[in-house]
């Protein structure tokens, strides 16, 4: 009914409360007609039944407030709840004050109160409670009764203070319960926070390192450009030393594209804006582009190939991204890579299987975090997979590591289409 609403904490418990309110005047009007058709005692009808209506009259601007997208504060809520607590007063000042077995009820605002407000809102509202019970000692119209009908009446003050009391009983713990789920979806909302503005910072952190590099990469590269050209001109009778060399050159090349893609790249703006590719052309080019980087690397590749095929974004991080899984396979397979597509319902769903000995228990828990490898030292830094997940999710996307049964793990890559 509130899909609208802002999620805040005190918008949820405002519409609990307009819910709580809605009970309860259903509740007096029900209570009022059971007295009016079969005890019959006389009451201030008139007033009680003006309470109630301009209670079911707030609960209506309440409700036409509830569709409004102002944020709630601290002390609208707190009226809200004052005005429960005057209303309440009110019923009882009318129907026995103190004795009135609902008295009880008060403790209803004072237990919203201190689950949802800051504690001098607490204690004011104790105050006021207080302060309304007190009167309600000494000033009440009190509740007409016969002598010859005491143990009646009796009767009926016990049964009322028992439903008073499981009506209190239900309502605060509903209302407690839900408070504390509030609370602890705001603390893990708070926590997902905490955690993505850590990656951003490792992942700022890397990209300053990887620029840097890549300035200081390309002074080297180019002698090593040189020197096999040179290299290469020089043993020109060795056909065998030409091959290593031509193989040398093309992957210091490869080496002074990417680099200089990392530069240029740096610069642009958001991926959203890129352009757009058929997602069939887009896996073919990253494993195109893989093939050169990992020559020596055998691998499968299926597609289901439905048609039409659908666009996605065809962007640098994002094709960096699969190559990095795409390592990862490859240096943890034996023998060969299975890679499986397909897409449907606008979601490419990209498997990478590989034939290793599987995720350990603590590189299962710890996957994708920063600076985590389980490869032996100086054979990985535990960045391509950080990096890989953090820019995925970030298209939309989401990354799964888990061991397959027949041995192996698989990687899978759940990334949104384009129309």
């Amino acid at each position: 009914m509130f899909s609208d609403l802002s999620q805040s904490p005190l918008s949820k418990n405002l519409q609990r409360l307009f819910l709580l309110r809605s009970i309860a005047i259903i509740a007096q009007c029900l209570t009022l007609g059971l007295v009016y058709w079969t005890i019959e005692i006389v009451i201030p009808w008139t007033q009680m039944i003006s309470v109630v209506a301009l209670l079911a009259l707030l609960n209506l601007l309440t409700w036409i407030r509830l569709h409004r997208k102002w944020p709630v504060s601290h002390i609208e809520f707190f009226l809200q709840l004052l005005i429960d607590v005057l209303a309440l007063s009110t019923l009882l000042y009318f129907s026995g004050g103190s004795t009135n077995p609902f008295i009880s009820l008060y403790l209803l605002p004072l237990t919203i109160a201190a689950a949802t407000l800051p504690w001098r809102y607490t204690w004011v509202m104790a105050i006021i409670t207080i302060a309304c019970y007190t009167l309600l000692l000494f000033n009440y119209v009190p509740l007409p009764h016969e002598h010859s009908n005491h143990l009646i009446e009796f009767a009926l003050h016990v049964s009322g203070m028992w439903l008073a009391f499981v009506l209190s009983t239900v309502i605060i713990a509903w209302f407690v319960v839900k408070m504390s789920s509030s609370i602890r979806e705001r603390d893990q909302d708070l926590a997902k926070a905490r955690e993505h503005a850590l990656r951003n910072e490792q992942i700022i952190a890397l990209g300053t390192l990887a620029a840097g590099a890549a300035h200081e990469l390309g002074t080297p590269l180019s002698t090593m450009a040189v020197v096999t050209r040179e290299l290469q001109q020089e043993y020109t009778h060795d056909s065998e030393f030409q091959n290593n060399v031509r193989i040398l050159r093309d992957q210091i090349t490869h080496c002074k594209q990417t680099l200089t893609q990392l530069l240029a790249k740096a610069g642009q703006t958001r991926a959203e804006h890129g352009s757009e590719l058929p997602v069939d052309e887009f896996l073919r080019q990253i494993l195109d582009k893989w093939k050169l980087i990992r020559p020596s690397v055998k691998f499968t590749y299926q597609s289901t190939d439905i048609q039409p095929v659908p666009k996605i974004m065809d962007n640098q991080l994002l094709s960096q991204s699969i190559l990095n899984l795409l390592n990862n396979a490859a240096d943890a397979s034996s023998k060969c890579i299975e890679i499986k597509s397909n897409w449907e319902n606008l979601m490419l769903h990209l498997e990478i299987i590989d034939d290793g000995e599987g995720l350990s228990a603590e590189a299962m828990q710890r996957a994708g975090e920063a600076f985590f490898s389980s490869k032996t030292p100086g054979q990985g830094f535990g960045i391509g997979l950080f990096l890989a997940n953090a820019n995925i999710e970030r298209f939309g996307g989401s990354v799964r590591l888990f061991n397959l049964e027949q041995g192996g793990a698989c990687t899978q890559v759940v990334l949104p289409l384009i129309r």
